[in-house]
């Protein structure tokens, strides 16, 4: 047996469910794999295209073999945005020499620094969207309870996932709340009302994972005494579906999730 808070994460998140076999891949193996890409792509030096250009095809590669669909792979490489614009502005503020470039005097130093952060970004991203696309998380939470990670950022990764749904589901009833009563975000006089929205969600989540916290001290809960549960080698289709394969949260579990709520 996992952790409460591992065993009790049985609804996939972000997690498309697959019969390939790159989804059949143990989960142990491919998270070892992605840590050992990253490190592998950060050590190349930037100025190797031809590794760039493998590293790419081999991801492109295992993307298609895993039937993940293009717009599912853009959307959550959006979280690379910030990267992209600090690496479009480094060319424009880094000094030494420059060139003109379309009209534009760009630092030859800001170009090569640019180019090595988004490729870098771009490729250890995709491996990692790679990842979480094709295992659930819960078995990816597991994975890392086997590489002997500590026991406390184990049940800090497992509860993180379990509530994630459900504040999630809160913000969207909240939405739901505001539209109600006729409000729509349509210029910068609603960013107030997102802000409070937003601060009052933070609050309530604060407030729902301290009940949650004294709930389980109260019925005995502790990091260390928590027993472990091995990671299945394979993944099969029944595994991956939630309510098949997979264990359910305990009974007190269960009323802590209640109460939370």
């Amino acid at each position: 047996m996992a952790s409460p808070a591992v065993s009790a994460f049985s609804v996939p998140w972000r997690h498309r469910a697959g019969t390939t076999v790159v989804h059949r891949t143990s989960p142990r193996v491919k998270l070892v794999a992605v840590i050992v890409f990253a490190v592998i792509v950060v050590a190349t030096p930037r100025e190797w295209f031809v590794a760039y250009a493998g590293y790419a095809a081999v991801l492109v590669s295992l993307l298609a073999v895993a039937r993940i669909p293009v717009g599912t792979v853009l959307r959550r490489m959006t979280i690379e945005i910030p990267f992209l614009v600090f690496a479009l502005l480094m060319p424009l503020i880094a000094t030494g020499e420059r060139i003109d470039v379309f009209g534009m005097s760009l630092s030859v130093a800001g170009l090569w620094a640019a180019w090595g952060l988004l490729a870098k970004a771009t490729l250890a991203l995709l491996a990692a969207v790679l990842l979480v696309t094709t295992t659930e998380p819960r078995r990816i939470v597991l994975a890392l309870e086997s590489l002997r990670l500590p026991r406390v950022m184990i049940s800090i990764m497992g509860f993180m996932l379990r509530y994630l749904d459900l504040i999630a589901d809160e913000s969207r009833r909240m939405a739901i709340a505001r539209a109600a009563r006729g409000f729509s975000a349509r210029s910068p006089r609603s960013w107030r009302v997102l802000a409070q929205a937003v601060g009052a969600l933070f609050v309530r989540a604060h407030a729902r994972g301290e009940r949650v916290h004294l709930a389980m001290l109260a019925r005995g809960y502790s990091e260390q005494g928590a027993p472990k549960q091995d990671v299945p080698e394979r993944e099969t289709p029944e595994q991956g579906t939630p309510g098949r394969g997979v264990p359910g949260p305990k009974a007190s579990e269960q009323g802590v999730l209640e109460q939370s709520r």
